[in-house]
Parts: C-alpha cells; structure tokens; sequence
C-alpha cells in the first residue's frame, strides 16, 4: 500500500495541462469490438484469444444476481451454480484457482475461489460492461488466470466528466421464478471543471427459486428409493429450498482530471449479502444413523446460511507522459476487509472465513513507433485467510505473489506478431502448520495472426504457462459439508505447467460477424480432487493431487443480417462450444460441461428490439468414477426491449421470458447440480433510466 500512494503522489507531481478540458463521461465504451482489459485498448479483430464482451442491452439482458449466470451464455462460458446466489465462472471446463475474477483490472477479494459455495463479492448491477478473456492474453493476470480471465468495469471511479453536470441511472427489477426485486441507482456530479464524485447503491431481495420439475435429479431419486428413503424427503417439486437471499451494497468514489487525459481517483465500498445454500439429500453412507454418522446426516438436511460483509477501497491512476518512449502511466490499487459466517439451523456460527487482501498494479504503456507498441509492469498481491469453526478445513494462511509481465506488439503490415511472457513469485506460508514454501513460475507466448482474403484474419498463438499451488491445494484438512467431502491437501505439490496452443479465425463484413477459436493444451501436472476410498467425519475423503491431462475443444460465435426492412433489421446469432480433458490414465477431468449450441433470431428497430433463442446442452456422460451423469436440456427464451428516448440512449425498459417450457435443466459444472437444477419459467421485468 506504500507503493500505491508513493505512486499516487508522483502521479499528482505530473503537470497538468490546464488549458486542456478533462474527458467527457461517456461511460464505459460499449463498441464490442474493443477490448479495454489490457494496458491499453486492442481491436478484437487482432486478438489472439477467445473474448466476449457484454455492454449495452445484451448486458441488461443477461444480468443475474451472481456473475457465473450472468455470463453463462457466452462462448466458452458456463457456471458453478450453487443455487442462486453462488455461482462463479467455469472457462473451457477450468474454474476456481484457475479463472480470475477482476474488477478494473485488480481482483474481487473474497474467498470464491475457495469454495463453490462461497458466492463472488461483485455485484453484476454495478457493471456497465463485462469482458471474458480465454487464452493467450490472460498471462498478464497472473498464474491464477491460467484458465481465463472475467473482468468488471463499472463507473465507481468516474472515467469522465458528466456533459451536464451530473448524471443519473436507476435501475428496477422483478423476476417471477424466485419473486426477485431489484432497485439500484447511482449519479456523477462535477463539483468543479476537473473533480466529479460518484455514489451509487443496490438492493436485492430473492426468494426460494422455482424450477422446472423435481428438486432432485432422476438418479437421486432412485438412489434414494433404493435406501428406503421416506419418499416426501426425495420427490420434492416447484420450488428450491433453502435459496434466499437479500444482498445490499453502496459506493462512493471521486476523481479529479489533471489534464485532458490524465486522472487519478479512489472509491470506497461495502457489500453485504445474506444467502442460503440449497440442501443436499443424504444417500448411501448417509443416511446410516450409527453415532459415526450422525454429524453429517445432521449438516445434510439443516438450513445453513452464509452472511457475507465486505469493505474494499480502490485507487486508479492514469497518466499521460509526454512525447517520450514511454507514453501512459496506469496504476490500479485496491485492498479489502472480508468476512463470512456459515450460520446453522439455530442461528449459530458453524465456521467464519475472513480475508484481508490487497493488491497493486503498475502498468507501463509504450508509444507506437514503426508498428511496435507494447507495455510492460509490475503486479503485487497479499492475501491473508483465516477460518475458524467445525468447516474450518484449512489453517491460517498468508499468500505473497510478486509478478513482472510484458505485452509486445509488432504491426509488420500484413502480419500482425506478438510475444509476451509474465515471471511470477508466489509464497505460501502457515504459522499454524509450520508450512512454508516458494515457487517461481515462467510463462510465455508467442503468436501470429495473417489475412486470409479480405475479410477473414487467421491466428495461431503457442503458450506456456505455469501456476503455482494455492494454499486451499496445499494445505486443506477437513470436513467440507457444502461438497460432502473431507479435503486433504498436499503441501507436496509441484508446479501447474501447461503447454498450448490456439489457433482462431475472425471474420468481418457487412452484416456479418464470425469467430472461430480451437484450443489443445497439455498439462504437465494437473491440479485436482480425486477420491481415496476412505472416509473421515461420516464424508467420502477426496485429496487434491496431480496428474497430466489434456484440453482440447473449440468455441464458435456469429452473427448475420438476414433482411432489412425499412429501419428494421432481422439478425440471426449462433453459438457453440464444446470440451473434452482426459487424464493420463484415460479417465475424463472431472465437472467438464458438454457440447452446447445457442441459435437466436433478433429483430432490431432501434427503438424496438425483439430476440428468440433456443440453448441446448447435450448430455455429459463422460464422468469421473464418483460423477453422477447430467440429462439433455432445451431452454426457449424470449426477450423485447424498448428505448423510449431513442436508440442511443441507455434508457431501456425490458420484458423477458426465460425457460418458457419449464425444462429440467442442469449444469454439469455444479458441485450440486443433483440438488439443485436452474430456474424453471422466469417472467422478468426491469426498467433502467439513464440521463
């Protein structure tokens, strides 16, 4: 934190061009065809990665209570749905230590990556757009984005100074499958030419969701009738127990403008959420009611609640440096306080997990000279986790990491070549346990990218990347009730190491777009849970270890103008994606979604808008000894919009229908997906007004 205010004073040190007027606030960029999570903006087009944005309507459309299912409908995208209210990113079949989740470029300081029922302290209706980044590019994040990269941008820290003074969003929701009440608001005030302040603030109230059918899914239910099972306790229908939830947060934040394209500016906010976690049905050695069990059976059928508290401050720094080699400065700050209790049927305190964590970021932004352009910086994270209580299955922890990384860009005409490479020092230490431990890690990539015809761009990128253990991997020991597992870490652990290589296929036109993007990967050693056969507190015992694996898989996207009429535009969209990873011995990774296609039709007036989509996922039979098969599903949704005070305005008032046949429908990332399927039919209804 030192370094971030040193760095902040030299900032403020910088002149001010005083006769130059401060940047206009025209929010976030929405253009879809700019990528702004990098040092500095990159046209998509040139991107050697999978990426998909979310901005403007399709955002307004898309936006959950939790990130994972606000995303998981893009490309490569799917969720670790844990009800509701918990839900976090999977990218190309990795998740947690392997995706990270940012916001402004610095991370979100909870604890999901822990655990899958540990929900994201980011809230969606603060974004006023979403980048997802898969491959090559994310090596700039850190060895924890090995899998991908989810990145937030919202307003906290104003970007710009209100044409009028100030400006106004309001936002008001209800949606019908789990009686869902959304209000949020925030306003920008200039109180002077060169100094704007922010607040904004949101409300959510949810209730228990109803879906499509039986709470459990099919196999449950024979299992369960086949240990004589009370079959009131396992033939449950229309509504998820145990999924409420009401989450609050406020923010505040201010930025004064030096110069015409310099900034520099902070925010403070606190986030609250009271959520339940959806009940698991005990089966097999569950429901055996000897003293050795009882623990367990018990924590299987309890209502227990998690209460989330999180206070963060943020700093952004962005500065121009003359005319020299070096042309930006940027440097992004932030450090947060969190805690959550997992509180049991009486109101009890069953384990508190807290975290204290901070992290900064200095980037270093290269003028373009003779088609080279680059930047290069320097990252640091501190990160402190403490649990106590009966689920507290891992000691008091420190992790330090210490990253240098480079970006380099080369224009050659009709080859367009980058390189970049990221040296990281991460450190694991455990006063509790006596652990302490290093490890350096070395990532690189190098890649191409050449036309093919005048609207076609071919790429192909080769990366090696590495990732040290996370402390959850190396020291877990302990009963973890929202798993039903007993996780025993190794703190013998070497070092992730994957070798890659992506190949993608962009096109461009009038009234089309396509992108094409076929991935292999090899791990040298892959991280993960395996089951020993034994068990511990009445739980099935599972060890992290590893072993090597291989990704392959593909993600396509695009979109076509079928007609015009008039000012009416008849759009046509499809998407599809698919992974398989195998483990040495033949055997399938664990929790790998299946093939899924989405195919939309979307008229677009500009005042009006209307869309059709049909999402499919195929079954996922390809499972791990201890994974239990996910069913086909079919979801038909339809969405019209309409912008009162014209097409460009942000103002938009929404009516949806999701999951119009009631399908069953399950995400076989789920740890739960047995216990608790997606919504079932969803009216949703919301308003945003922007001025």
């Amino acid at each position: 934190m030192r370094a971030v205010l040193l760095a902040t004073a030299m900032g403020l040190a910088l002149p001010a061009a005083a006769g130059e007027a401060p940047p206009a606030d025209t929010h976030v960029d929405s253009n879809p065809e700019i990528v702004v999570t990098a040092p500095y903006p990159r046209e998509t087009f040139f991107v050697l990665s999978g990426v998909s944005i979310l901005a403007g309507t399709p955002l307004a459309r898309e936006t959950r209570p939790t990130l994972g299912e606000t995303l998981a409908r893009l490309p490569g995208v799917s969720s670790t749905y844990f009800g509701p209210n918990a839900a976090r990113p999977v990218l190309r079949g990795l998740q947690g230590e392997r995706v990270r989740v940012l916001t402004d470029g610095i991370g979100s300081f909870d604890v999901s990556n822990t655990s899958v029922d540990h929900a994201v302290a980011l809230s969606p209706f603060a974004a006023d757009r979403i980048e997802v980044i898969r491959g090559p590019e994310v090596l700039l994040y850190g060895s924890s984005a090995i899998g991908g990269v989810v990145n937030s941008l919202d307003r906290r820290i104003p970007r710009g100074v209100p044409e009028a003074g100030f400006h106004v969003d309001a936002l008001g929701g209800f949606a019908s499958a789990a009686k869902e009440a959304t209000l949020a608001g925030s306003l920008d005030v200039a109180v002077a030419p060169r100094f704007v302040v922010h607040v904004d603030g949101s409300f959510l109230d949810v209730r228990d969701l109803a879906v499509g059918g039986f709470v459990y899914s099919r196999a449950v239910r024979e299992e369960a009738a086949a240990a004589g099972l009370d079959p009131e306790e396992f033939n449950l229908r229309s509504r998820l127990p145990n999924s409420q939830a009401k989450t609050w947060d406020v923010a505040g934040g201010a930025t004064w403008f030096f110069a015409s394209d310099s900034s520099v500016g902070v925010s403070v906010t606190r986030l609250e959420s009271r959520y339940g976690v959806p009940n698991r049905l005990a089966l097999g050695h569950d429901h055996h009611h000897d003293h050795h069990h009882e623990h367990e059976h018990h924590h299987a059928h309890e209502d227990i609640s998690l209460d989330m508290r999180q206070t963060r401050v943020d700093l952004r720094l962005d500065a121009a440096l003359g005319q020299g080699f070096l042309e930006r400065v940027r440097l992004r700050g932030g450090f947060a306080d969190y805690v959550h209790d997992e509180i049991e049927d009486m109101g009890e305190i069953g384990t508190t997990f807290a975290s204290k964590a901070g992290e900064m970021r200095l980037e270093l932004v290269q003028r373009e000279a003779g088609g080279w352009k680059g930047a290069s910086g320097v990252q640091f994270l501190s990160r402190r986790l403490d649990a106590r209580g009966e689920e507290a299955y891992i000691p008091e922890n420190r992790t330090r990491q210490f990253g240098l990384f480079t970006l380099q860009e080369f224009d050659l005409g009709a080859l367009r070549a980058e390189v970049s490479g990221r040296y990281e020092r991460s450190e694991v230490r455990s006063e509790a346990v006596g652990f302490d431990r290093g490890f350096n890690a070395f990532s690189a990539s190098v890649g191409a990218s050449v036309p093919v015809g005048p609207r076609l761009r071919a790429g192909v990128a080769f990366t090696h990347a590495e990732r040290a253990p996370a402390a959850e991997e190396l020291l877990a020991d302990g009963p973890h009730f929202a798993t039903q597992a007993f996780e025993v870490g190794d703190p013998t652990l070497a070092r992730e190491r994957s070798n890659g290589v992506e190949a993608t296929l962009r096109g461009r036109g009038e009234g089309w777009r396509a992108d094409l993007a076929v991935y292999h990967s090899r791990f040298g050693n892959f991280i993960f849970l395996s089951p020993t056969g034994d068990e511990e507190d009445g739980l099935p015992v599972f060890a992290f270890g590893e072993d090597r694996a291989r990704f392959t898989g593909f993600e396509l996207d695009g979109e076509l103008r079928l007609a015009r009429f008039g000012s009416t535009e008849l759009r046509g969209t499809f998407l599809a994606d698919w992974v398989r990873a195998t483990l040495s011995g033949g055997g399938p990774v664990p929790q790998i979604p299946p093939l899924r296609v989405l195919a939309g039709l979307e008229a677009d007036h500009g005042l009006f808008t209307g869309r059709i989509e049909v999402e499919h996922a195929t079954a996922q039979e390809r499972v791990a000894a201890f994974e239990r098969p996910t069913d086909a599903w079919t979801m038909l949704n339809l969405s019209v919009g309409w912008k009162p005070w014209g097409r460009e305005s942000r103002s938009l008032l929404l009516v949806q229908a999701n999951n119009l046949t009631n399908a069953d429908a399950r995400r076989h990332a789920s740890a739960i997906k047995d216990f608790a399927p997606l919504a079932g039919r969803d009216v949703r209804l919301s308003a945003r007004v922007s001025f």
